[in-house]
């Protein structure tokens, strides 16, 4: 579970996370852009990762490596809404590929996916945190190391609970 202040719990273990800059809303009030993580118990559904960043993961979910053109679809009026695309796009995007090394290791979770509703929010990963664990677009952030630690308990079953 990852907490409002901060705080991802599960297993007995507990590690400092981030969450979304707009703080933690309600599923139902949770708009694209808005920067705010969805509370509620989202499943896991797969973890995309890095080859050239280190080691796949040990995990029990199914693991897609990156690829330099991977992208998703943040554009409320695109069909692929809220899904992996192939970049170029014509429409709005992250790019899954980044220098920063915040999505070297991404878990999608599954907010908002089924079905996909226009405009009620994309992306919202678990993913590595920042320096500092500054805030997030919406998605839950921990440490790398901490991260790999996590994805060793995560299975098909797996749920992560945003709460505030």
């Amino acid at each position: 579970m990852a907490f409002a202040d901060g705080r991802f719990e599960g297993g007995g273990c507990f590690f400092r996370c981030a969450l979304g800059k707009g703080g933690v809303k309600p599923a139902a009030d949770k708009r694209e852009g808005d920067g705010a993580s969805p509370a509620g118990a989202w499943p896991v559904r797969r973890i995309y990762f890095r080859p050239d960043k280190g080691p796949p993961p040990v995990t029990g979910l199914p693991l897609i490596s990156l690829q330099p053109e991977d992208g998703w679809s943040d554009d409320p009026a695109e069909t692929r809404y809220n899904q992996l695309v192939a970049l170029p796009c014509p429409g709005s995007h992250e790019r899954l590929w980044r220098e920063d090394g915040l999505y070297d290791l991404i878990v999608e979770l599954g907010y908002n996916d089924d079905p996909v509703v226009a405009g009620k929010g994309s992306a919202i990963f678990l993913h590595i945190a920042r320096p500092g664990y500054l805030p997030t677009e919406g998605c839950v952030a921990l440490a790398e190391a901490d991260l790999r630690e996590v994805l060793r308990a995560l299975d098909g079953r797996s749920v992560i609970e945003i709460r505030s």
